[in-house]
């Protein structure tokens, strides 16, 4: 690896651990009648409201529709979450010092397959608190409505707009994934130049 990339991956740890510390995505909610809107942020051990009383809000609004409360206490992804992100902090660093190509690859595929099944759980989890309704109990019928929040974007779910981005915490991962991309970048090309200079 070049001196740069072995900086980016560097780089890309410091980023990353941001993760600790700032919200990884935020979902809006904005209606006539909530017209400051709510708003719910998903942290790397937690799920809390925007405003302090912005995730309470959401669950009795939920409870009309007959979907589950979002208990963070409950959700199991939350608990091991701060471990796998404090793995590839660690092991980015690994990689910098290493400074070993192979080593590199393997740890960059390890980081999409991460970021992959991340979204993927996040979109499930979605997926379940919007389909899986108690319509028994449910004060709102619609037969065939679901409400599952966009992954990204903006979606209308009755009068509500449901809007879904990565927060800040989001942003600091996708920029280390730009930097490692980069690096596997220059490590590559300086690679090839290596190979033609030998032949």
């Amino acid at each position: 690896m070049p001196k740069s990339a072995r900086i980016l991956v560097a780089v890309a740890a410091l980023l990353m651990s941001a993760g600790f510390v700032l919200p990884l995505w935020r979902v809006d909610l904005i209606a006539p009648q909530y017209p400051e809107g709510l708003g719910m942020l998903i942290r790397v051990n937690t799920v809390e409201g925007v405003k302090e009383q912005d995730l309470n809000s959401i669950n009795n609004l939920n409870h009309y529709i007959g979907m589950k409360r979002i208990e963070p206490d409950a959700i199991p992804e939350l608990e091991y979450m701060p471990a796998i992100l404090g793995a590839l902090v660690v092991t980015a660093l690994g990689v910098a010092a290493l400074g070993k190509r192979p080593v590199l690859y393997v740890w960059t595929a390890l980081l999409g397959a991460v970021q992959a099944a991340g979204l993927y759980d996040y979109w499930k989890w979605g997926y379940e608190y919007g389909h899986d309704l108690d319509v028994e109990t449910a004060i709102i019928k619609i037969p065939d409505m679901t409400y599952q929040p966009p992954l990204i974007g903006s979606k209308q779910l009755l009068n509500f707009v449901a809007t879904s981005w990565p927060a800040s915490g989001g942003w600091a991962l996708i920029l280390a994934t730009v930097l490692v991309g980069v690096a596997v970048w220059q490590t590559v090309k300086q690679r090839k130049a290596a190979s033609a200079a030998t032949t």
